[in-house]
């Protein structure tokens, strides 16, 4: 028997499917909701249903921050893009094919046009951060769109994220490295909620410097199986400590754009 990790109350809501590009005569209908539409899933998740315009091709991560103004035109959050006052809230990755490899959720790369997505305001969820200090509940903009910062201090310039907190400043989980592969195995210490999530930088006895997590594979009850780093491991080991950061699990407590620093 196999368990959803994420149900929602709303009938047809799915948070993790990206609607689009919709274009007018083409048959595709859009949007499903009304602006603003909540769901409701595990782990305390609120998502609210956002329209989202883009000009260019642009990958999603898990994690990716976006603000929303008052018709939920969401778009990717910058310190420059940012307005005080508006909601804040992370992108939880989208929908891919029902295989292992494909895992049930991840990034998308998306063409120029007009979505309709699903941005999580409330709960655990991932979170693309470049510092972080641990049980912080403040968080900053950066310059990288997407991206948000949480140091011990803030940031001259930067515009405040609140309430958003974090349990750790890194994750930790232990594995298997095989040398001359890229995939982990023999995991403990993740869950598909908590992480690690894809896009994270990883480190540890036999990872190359600058690696990061590039896949991630399921079970069939969903539950992480494997993970694959963009480099292949140097070493053998078992039970080797690996630290990832950059995509960490955070707590959204209805953030918003509070001031400027």
């Amino acid at each position: 028997m196999t368990i959803a990790t994420s149900q929602t109350e709303r009938m047809g809501a799915n948070p993790f499917v990206v609607e689009g590009p919709i274009v007018p005569g083409s048959g595709v209908l859009g949007p499903q909701f009304s602006l603003g539409t909540l769901c409701w899933g595990p782990r305390e998740a609120e998502w609210v249903y956002t329209k989202l315009t883009l000009g260019s091709t642009t990958t999603l991560q898990p994690g990716m921050w976006f603000q929303w103004d008052f018709n939920y035109n969401a778009t990717l959050l910058t310190t420059a893009s940012a307005v005080i006052g508006q909601a804040v809230g992370v992108f939880s990755g989208a929908n891919q094919p029902p295989t292992l490899s494909g895992g049930p959720v991840g990034p998308v790369t998306l063409a120029a046009g007009t979505y309709y997505i699903w941005l999580q305001r409330s709960g655990q969820a991932p979170s693309l951060v470049n510092t972080v200090t641990a049980n912080l509940v403040i968080a900053e903009t950066t310059t990288t769109a997407g991206q948000a910062n949480a140091p011990a201090s803030a940031t001259v310039g930067t515009k405040q994220i609140t309430p958003v907190s974090f349990a750790a400043a890194n994750a930790t989980f232990t594995a298997t490295t095989v040398n001359g592969s890229a995939v982990l195995t023999g995991l403990s210490g993740v869950s598909v909620d908590g992480g690690p999530f894809i896009g994270a930088a990883v480190s540890g006895t036999g990872i190359p410097a600058l690696t990061t997590i590039s896949g991630i594979t399921y079970t069939p009850a969903g539950s992480i199986q494997s993970i694959t780093l963009s480099a292949a491991a140097t070493a053998s080991g078992t039970g080797v400590t690996v630290t990832a950061t950059g995509t960490l699990e955070a707590r959204l407590m209805w953030p918003y754009i509070a001031k400027t620093n």
